[in-house]
């Protein structure tokens, strides 16, 4: 089943969405055909002539695709607090998951693991540029970590020399040529067997910074709830790179936003920063090659493009508590050009299709197959939106208003404003002219195009590192 998902992944989204564009279609045309339009005339201050529609939209047609909307959210949102309160009561299918809680808590019971530890795993592959303020924000942590090792993997610059001087240790990997899970396979092949079931590895970029006290959150989660097995972090954009750095800090605000309103329920444990239970990490490792992909002993699945959402799924998929806590909170580094933006997301679409092929349809990865859907949904509805409005602009030759559509423009405007308040007035200012973000959606909505082809008809896809250092140093 898996084999026929990973060959038709692509062909399925597409399916999908074009089946619910043709119902909604089809509603459309088995309504009362619309009366011949004859917009109204009305004149502002005696001098300007204004035309505009008094007619209402087919409300039956709005009610309907707003049921059909309101009906799969629910069923979404009710299909995953089954799952995870499942995964809390005893079984005997919740009990052959050797993660999740029920299995944890009756495994654990009466013993002590020692104190919550914290090893901190930064891979590097020429970062010398940015490697210095990911470790001095190390150093201010409130809780400190108790070991930090730069995982330097394949290094031409001074990215060693870098590490050692800001206290660091470092592992050296040795003719790797599978990326950064390759290079954190070789360094937990080493670690993990060290580390007993209270300590946690921390994976986290070499171009980010943490919070002061993310590491104060995740150790006191992991010692509260010895089922947790994963923290993750919340990022959000540093400061620069003109509209197109905005545009980017808007985009994660609103994804911080969404995950304090679902508790820290999160979709996907950040590569930026997450913290992992050794334990967790192991069981991982022992289910490759079978009930999850990938090499047996290995935790991460070099296949992936994208290990951070694949580990995710592993997790899950082994019964895995995860959380991402508010105050664990992350600055990354945000893409400075167009090019390096459609290379990042091209990556992260391809990546999120190949992982639901490589798992299928289950329990787990429903969340995930909605979110694809309902993003091409929603690519669909956007591009169409644009071509009406080009239609009725060629189309006529006086400007007509429609105060119906204005008011939900302006509702539009006011959530995206709202969803965006955090992050200061540039952010408001970007999010209230609404077409300026509705272009840069539009960009993303391309490269999940792209991606989705590419899928769907066999195109080989391709890992592009971006060395930070040189971007820094091309800018300056």
């Amino acid at each position: 089943m898996n084999r026929f998902f990973q060959r038709t992944v692509g062909l399925a989204v597409i399916l999908i969405v074009l089946l619910a564009a043709g119902l909604l279609w089809w509603g459309i045309a088995v309504t009362d055909p619309p009366t011949l339009w004859d917009p109204a005339h009305a004149t502002l201050a005696g001098v300007w002539r204004v035309l505009y529609s008094a007619e209402l939209p087919n409300l039956g047609v709005l009610a309907v695709a707003l049921g059909i909307a309101m009906f799969m959210v629910l069923f979404v949102v009710i299909s995953e607090r089954v799952v995870a309160g499942r995964y809390r009561r005893a079984g005997s299918e919740v009990t052959k998951l050797p993660l999740a809680p029920r299995a944890v808590m009756e495994r654990t019971s009466g013993v002590f693991a020692g104190e919550v530890t914290v090893t901190v795993l930064i891979p590097a592959h020429n970062e010398e540029a940015s490697l210095p303020a990911t470790l001095i924000s190390l150093q201010h942590q409130s809780t400190p970590p108790d070991r930090v090792l730069v995982v330097a993997d394949n290094c031409t610059d001074r990215t060693v020399a870098v590490a050692r001087a800001h206290g660091a240790d470092v592992f050296e990997t040795v003719g790797n040529t599978h990326k950064k899970g390759g290079a954190l396979n070789q360094a937990l092949e080493d670690l993990l067997p060290q580390l007993g079931d209270n300590d946690t590895v921390m994976v986290m970029d070499a171009d980010s910074q943490i919070g002061d006290d993310f590491l104060t959150e995740a150790v006191r989660r992991f010692t509260d709830d010895r089922a947790l097995m994963a923290v993750g972090g919340l990022f959000e954009g540093e400061e620069g790179h003109g509209i197109l750095g905005q545009f980017q800090r808007n985009e994660y605000i609103r994804y911080q936003r969404e995950i304090r309103r679902r508790r820290g329920r999160v979709f996907v444990l950040t590569g930026t920063a997450s913290v992992f239970r050794a334990a967790a990490l192991r069981a991982v490792a022992d289910a490759r090659g079978g009930e999850l992909p990938g090499r047996k002993g290995e935790v991460y699945d070099t296949f992936a493009l994208t290990e951070d959402n694949e580990l995710t799924i592993a997790l899950k998929s082994l019964g895995a508590l995860t959380i991402s806590p508010t105050r664990c909170s992350v600055v990354t580094e945000l893409m400075p050009t167009w090019r390096m933006l459609w290379a990042q997301r091209l990556r992260w679409q391809r990546g999120a299709l190949e992982n639901l092929g490589a798992y299928g349809l289950t329990p787990q990865t429903l969340r995930y197959w909605s979110q694809q859907v309902a993003i091409g949904y929603g690519v669909l509805a956007l591009f169409s939106y644009f071509a009406l409005i080009l239609l009725m602009i060629l189309a006529m030759d006086t400007w007509v208003w429609f105060p119906f559509w204005l008011a939900i423009g302006l509702l539009f405007a006011l959530e995206r404003t709202v969803t965006a308040w955090r992050g200061g007035w540039r952010a408001r200012v970007v999010a209230l002219l609404i077409f300026p973000e509705l272009i840069y959606d539009c960009f993303l909505d391309l490269a999940f195009l792209k991606g989705v082809f590419e899928i769907a008809f066999g195109r080989r896809a391709t890992w592009k590192h971006v060395e930070h250092g040189a971007v820094k140093a091309a800018a300056s």
